[in-house]
């Protein structure tokens, strides 16, 4: 219990110390326009919060993002356990992921506008950026397991779910776990900056861009605010299913 409060005191202070930062750039600037100060940005979101239309919209975009990002691992997974099973899928496939990894996100975005409707792209996009991730992590966690343990497991006659249990499964999980977290903050990013572009309705991105519009500077801080704060809740709550208790100890 005293290492909990002293933890929480510690955060207690890092925030302190932020929110000061903070406050002295607002009040050192003295234009709301440009630096909402976090009293502003407070009013803001206390008359944001209870509202039906905050909730609705902050569901829309978790649901379009955390649909992709779903996706995205499973997208990524099979065609790990493909390529890794076959050299000539991995042939082809290969250069497709460097695709993805070289390519800016602003491209697809604009891309996928063309192709898809608005509230489509979100997820079509948080998809994209976690394939990758998952797809490459994998991989690597199939070529770790040991020549020795899969000769030990011909020699002992284990079928192909023995196999799966015993030897891959345990291999494969650290890399599936740092994948999927690491993938998650990046859909989440990308998907909010898919809403921005294409305004899809009921979307946190729609509404960042109105407040940009509108020079609502406080409201364009607020909802910044609670596209961190989803993340970092979003983030956790995969932690935890994955790992329960154990799940702070994973390094993202």
């Amino acid at each position: 219990m005293a290492k909990f409060w002293k933890k929480a005191a510690v955060a207690a202070g890092v925030l302190a110390f932020w929110l000061l930062v903070w406050q002295w750039a607002a009040v050192s600037i003295n234009k709301e326009l440009i630096v909402a100060s976090p009293v502003a940005v407070a009013r803001s979101l206390i008359s944001l919060v209870p509202t039906a239309e905050f909730w609705q919209t902050v569901a829309g975009s978790v649901l379009r993002i955390m649909l992709g990002y779903l996706l995205g691992v499973l997208l990524g997974a099979v065609l790990a356990v493909l390529t890794s099973l076959c050299g000539v899928l991995r042939a082809l496939f290969s250069p497709l992921l460097a695709v993805v990894r070289a390519t800016p996100v602003a491209s697809f975005i604009i891309l996928a506008w063309v192709w898809m409707t608005t509230g489509t792209i979100p997820v079509f996009i948080a998809m994209l950026m976690v394939i990758p991730i998952v797809w490459g992590n994998m991989v690597q966690g199939i070529a770790a397991v040991p020549q020795e343990l899969r000769e030990v497991c011909e020699v002992f006659r284990f079928d192909w779910k023995q196999k799966l249990r015993h030897l891959y499964l345990p291999a494969i999980r650290p890399y599936f776990a740092a994948a999927v977290t690491t993938s998650l903050g990046l859909a989440w990013k990308a998907g909010v900056a898919a809403e921005v572009l294409c305004r899809p309705d009921m979307s946190i991105g729609d509404a960042i861009y109105r407040a940009k519009i509108t020079i609502e500077t406080p409201d364009l801080f607020a909802w910044t605010l609670v596209v961190i704060a989803l993340s970092m809740v979003l983030e956790w709550a995969v932690k935890r299913l994955l790992h329960g208790k154990r799940g702070k100890r994973i390094a993202a």
